[in-house]
């Protein structure tokens, strides 16, 4: 009981004191380093801290009264809360907390607490839901017993929505799209950016009475939560804005392509509309077009409810995508990415399940070649083309002054590697493992010490960074063949199913044609997220901390969600949480911390290739890819064998 107490209130001070003061420090560390503008609109600041408060007192008042607990996640209330706030929201304390940190910053103008604390501890605040407490949830209180909010998606239903399912659309998909567009738009221009107009564009008219079809985009989609009349079309319409968010976002983010509006002087109330609405766009957020997507998604949304209504909306759309070019908003390119964006992002079932079948053909794809007592297995060459791509990138990032510091960090990382899985996973069954946080942890060690005798510490570790997702992304489909990182059971259309006996999902976790869950697939989706995010930095000249960093900080969230789909029977659980995400949490921690770190800064996107980078690249991917491959398997000796003969 004393240990309970104690527990409880260290995990208190954790939350109340400890995680804000470090928070405010990380935000004031940050700010020299994130050299991006602020809101300079106080108001907002304390719009955000008035809502996220109550959220967060509303919160824990109804767990203490209703729960009968404490909120706290060692020590969960006994009881599932749905009354009260819980009856409109399920997380209102983190969904407050979000708030007060976004709002916070904006009132104390802090770059660093904007755009780096604030966005970090909403993510973080996601995975611990996603990666936690909603299978602690289930755990606890059964599957079917987890009540929806009135706040949330609708179901898969032909039933009419209710006004709760409409309005949640206004609340959970048009409020975080408005946001993001907003986000992109303070961030301002580019300083590398490249319009996205032709030549012979530049000199078309602007056809200002145009402005009041175009404007109109905005009724069209606040209309259309009235107009769907099924759940399930509400649904759709729901998912497809959310991930168009997600995806068009990450572009915004990414691709320094802008549309500056075809000059002209306004004659007329509409053209002077047109200027106001120009000066809030600033060009950017302009590729693809938004205005084009969210026209083609809620046509389609009108299209569900009968054809009539389907004319009206494909003709309203139609109509919006010309006025486009007639009012000088937006380039052709802009408009054919979003006709072509909009058509994959509508068919994101089909082109999920396109991904689970093709997860499922790699891990079935097991092959292998038997000289006497040497097998080589198949898999080895993703783990070969991983590692080369890997130091191929390092090193034509860097040029050739860093090259025998990163030939030690890679040979470091891959020891590492093999050390730390087999202290961790070693077994009769399986005698060579390999770790990724083993890796990781021996090239950051070989970093520290070639970085003290080169006096560039920081840039080493930020030149892995840049190494990292992709090493690790196409290292994935190594764990797909071999079976490593699998997934625990899972439903039969969200899993994929492994039928090769030597596999370790059958020969260690006894699931073979069982489905699981695809979580190499997954930390491939988020590596490819992470690295085109880390090469944006880079060309921007971003701090080589920030650049080390963040990817530790988006590396360890994304891993902490991955982990808890994961089912290796072989990896512990410590505190109810599985061994690798509380090494992911660690992660986290070291990356806040790195960038805060000033030294030194990317020189950008000017790649060096040599003969000798290439073929010592080349080697060192053979030599990952036969430590990978290569193996004794009637052998019992200690490392001889990847997997069972």
């Amino acid at each position: 009981m004393t240990r309970v107490v104690l527990g409880k209130i260290a995990y208190g001070a954790l939350s109340v004191a400890v995680v804000p003061a470090a928070l405010a420090w990380w935000a004031m560390k940050a700010d020299a380093l994130v050299p991006l503008p602020t809101i300079p609109y106080p108001w907002g600041g304390w719009v955000l801290v008035a809502i996220g408060v109550p959220l967060i007192v509303a919160g824990a008042s109804a767990l203490i009264i209703h729960g009968r607990g404490l909120p706290m996640n060692p020590y969960p209330p006994p009881v599932y809360v749905t009354r009260a706030i819980y009856r409109f929201t399920p997380h209102p304390i983190y969904v407050g907390f979000g708030m007060v940190c976004f709002g916070a910053a904006m009132l104390w103008e802090s770059p660093g607490g904007l755009w780096l604390v604030a966005p970090a501890t909403s993510l973080a605040m996601a995975a611990l839901v996603l990666g936690y407490e909603r299978h602690d949830l289930r755990r606890r209180f059964g599957h079917q017993n987890i009540a929806k909010p009135l706040v949330s998606l609708p179901p898969d239903s032909p039933e009419q929505p209710t006004r709760w399912h409409r309005a949640s659309i206004y609340i959970l998909v048009l409020i975080p799209w408005s946001a993001a567009f907003e986000a992109v738009y303070r961030l301002g221009i580019p300083s590398d950016a490249v319009s996205a107009h032709f030549p012979l564009e530049r000199d078309w008219p602007v056809m200002e009475w145009t402005e009041a079809v175009y404007g109109s985009v905005y009724v069209f989609v606040l209309a259309t939560p009235l107009v769907v009349t099924t759940q399930r079309a509400l649904r759709h319409l729901a998912l497809t804005g959310l991930i168009a968010t997600a995806v068009v976002t990450l572009v915004y983010l990414t691709v320094p392509v802008v549309a500056p509006p075809r000059p002209f002087e306004p004659r007329t109330i509409l053209g002077h509309a047109l200027m106001i609405e120009r000066a809030m766009s600033h060009t950017v957020a302009a590729f693809p077009s938004f205005h084009v997507i969210w026209s083609l998604i809620v046509a389609e949304a009108w299209a569900s409810r009968s054809r009539a209504w389907g004319v009206a909306g494909w003709t309203w759309a139609a109509l919006i995508i010309v006025s486009c070019i007639t009012t000088g908003m937006h380039a052709l390119v802009d408009i054919a990415a979003a006709i072509v964006a909009f058509a994959v992002l509508r068919e994101y079932r089909r082109v999920w399940r396109l991904m689970l079948r093709a997860a499922e053909r790699v891990a079935n794809s097991w092959r292998e070649w038997r000289w006497g007592p040497v097998r080589v297995i198949n898999y080895g060459a993703y783990a070969g083309l991983g590692a080369a791509a890997g130091f191929w990138v390092g090193n034509s990032l860097a040029g050739p002054t860093v090259f025998w510091p990163l030939v030690f960090i890679h040979v470091c990382g891959l020891v590492a590697s093999a050390a730390w899985a087999q202290q961790l996973e070693g077994s009769p069954k399986l005698a060579r493992p390999f770790g990724y946080y083993g890796g990781a942890i021996g090239g950051a060690i070989g970093a520290v010490i070639a970085g003290t005798v080169s006096g560039n510490t920081t840039m080493l570790l930020a030149l892995i960074a840049m190494e990292g997702p992709w090493l690790q992304g196409i290292g994935r489909l190594r764990c797909l063949v071999q079976g490593c990182c699998h997934g625990a059971r899972a439903p039969a259309d969200a899993g994929i199913r492994y039928l090769e006996p030597r596999s370790r999902v059958a020969a260690i976790a006894d699931l073979a044609g069982v489905p699981v869950y695809p979580t190499p697939l997954y930390s491939i989706l988020t590596n490819v997220v992470i690295g085109v995010l880390l090469i944006r930095l880079w060309s921007l000249h971003a701090s080589f901390g920030i650049i080390a960093g963040v990817y530790l900080l988006s590396n360890g969230i994304a891993r902490f969600v991955e982990e808890s789909y994961r089912g290796e029977p072989q990896t512990p659980v410590i505190g109810g949480l599985r061994l690798y995400q509380w090494v992911a949490l660690l992660s986290v921690t070291a990356g806040a911390w790195l960038t805060t770190i000033s030294s030194g800064t990317a020189p950008g996107l000017s790649l060096h290739f040599d003969s000798r980078m290439l073929l010592a690249g080349a080697l060192y991917g053979l030599l990952a890819g036969a430590a990978m491959a290569i193996d004794f398997p009637a052998s019992s000796r200690r490392f001889a064998r990847l997997a069972p003969p």
